[in-house]
């Protein structure tokens, strides 16, 4: 595979594909690729780090939509992106994230350990003989954390995958007129479902983090609120679903590192750190470059687009001994799939722990389990997971202890 042919690949809005063998072939051309007139593809763990934490580069924001897409506004969930702090800029990112901070604390993370073990248990309990563990496991856990994170009733969380689903197709580097119009329908309901919760904690406060959002004093305007309670909502769903399945397929590929977890669970951070780097739920975000600037030996004029692969960075031989093996005792181990710098993801601590809690879980329930078949990848570039993991779950323990 050439240059082009793996610019190519990794551009295409249906992938589903291997993305490992394009990234090896952007690598022979150095970190930093020019790929057409103002637009890079970045490969280089070195250089996507340094990009990520360097605050002369800036993200997607309103202004760089207003110069590049005339009708924008007209699709719901660009525009409430747009307003999140995905799509934000210091000073008004920096003012997001010390507000979305200030109530997504470690103490509000770690209170949930016990709601993502009572989840897990119940998610296992109900499983049996064969499993699609996408829609039993990988789905509605992640789904079930944030929603109970945000102050959403259980009632109403069934309708969430379908929306997240949909939104998510606007965050890929490419997407069809179909995904366009899917997520400007989710966002059109989703927000109209944000805006009547948030006018109830706003009458009937909770210990919630929409509470906490809404209370008295500096708060985020209204538009911020709803852009940023669906961001909450997509990363903390679409990220973790894809990090536990990935990480089920991980392990029943290399059985003898699934039976070093199954018999000792305290393995699970270093496990978890490995399919993050091995197979990254997110594989790429973009930078702009604020002013002219040179790096790795290529000049970068301003507003220079930089598509960062966070996919290939975590397989840079450079950075990381057996790059291409899944080696879960690997030393040092700091991929940048949740990002770097001041966009660092402010849910990461969580989906991390959803991962170490379930995957061990998963495997002492069933110490039999194996894929029924091959799974197939769901058609995204930059949100990788399965479509479905069927898998033959065997004969359980009584209990997960």
């Amino acid at each position: 595979m050439d240059a082009a042919e793996a610019v190519q690949t990794l551009l295409s809005p249906s992938a589903t594909h291997d993305p490992v063998p394009a990234y090896a072939a952007l690598r022979k051309h150095g970190p930093v690729l020019p790929v057409a007139d103002g637009y890079y593809f970045v490969s280089g763990y070195a250089a996507v780090d340094g990009i990520l934490r360097d605050p002369a580069m800036e993200t997607y924001d309103i202004k760089r939509l207003d110069v590049r897409w005339d009708d924008w506004r007209d699709n719901k969930a660009l525009e409430l992106f747009a307003d999140s702090m995905l799509r934000s800029n210091p000073p008004d990112h920096t003012r997001m994230r010390r507000l979305a901070a200030g109530v997504f604390t470690a103490r509000r993370t770690g209170a949930l350990r016990s709601v993502i073990e009572a989840q897990v248990g119940e998610a296992l309990d109900r499983l049996d003989g064969e499993a699609d563990l996408m829609s039993s496991l990988a789905y509605p856990l992640p789904i079930g954390v944030i929603t109970a994170l945000l102050g959403v009733p259980a009632a109403d969380r069934g309708r969430f995958r379908r929306l997240a689903e949909a939104l998510t197709a606007v965050l890929e580097v490419r997407w069809t007129e179909r995904d366009e119009a899917r997520a400007h329908e989710a966002a059109i309901e989703l927000e109209d479902y944000f805006v009547h919760l948030i006018a109830r904690k706003q009458a009937e406060p909770a210990d919630d983090l929409v509470s906490a959002l809404t209370r008295d004093g500096e708060k985020l305007t209204g538009r911020e609120l709803l852009g940023n309670l669906m961001l909450l909502l997509v990363a903390g769903f679409e990220t973790t679903t894809n990090l536990l399945g990935n990480g089920v397929v991980l392990l029943l590929d290399h059985p003898a590192y699934a039976e070093r977890l199954r018999a000792d669970p305290g393995l699970a951070p270093a496990y978890v750190e490995e399919i993050l780097r091995f197979d990254s739920p997110v594989q790429l975000t973009e930078r702009f470059a604020a002013r002219p600037t040179r790096m790795h030996g290529i000049e970068l004029p301003a507003e220079a687009e930089l598509v960062l692969l966070l996919g290939a960075a975590n397989r840079d031989p450079d950075r990381f001994e057996r790059a291409g093996d899944f080696w879960p005792e690997r030393p040092g181990n700091t991929p940048l799939s949740f990002g770097a710098g001041a966009h660092y993801c402010l849910g990461a601590p969580l989906a991390r722990l959803e991962a170490q809690i379930a995957l061990p879980a998963l495997l002492r329930r069933f110490p039999e389990m194996r894929l029924t078949r091959r799974p197939v990848r769901r058609p995204r570039m930059n949100l990788r997971g399965w479509e479905t993991l069927p898998v033959t779950l065997g004969t359980p323990r009584d209990s997960v202890d």
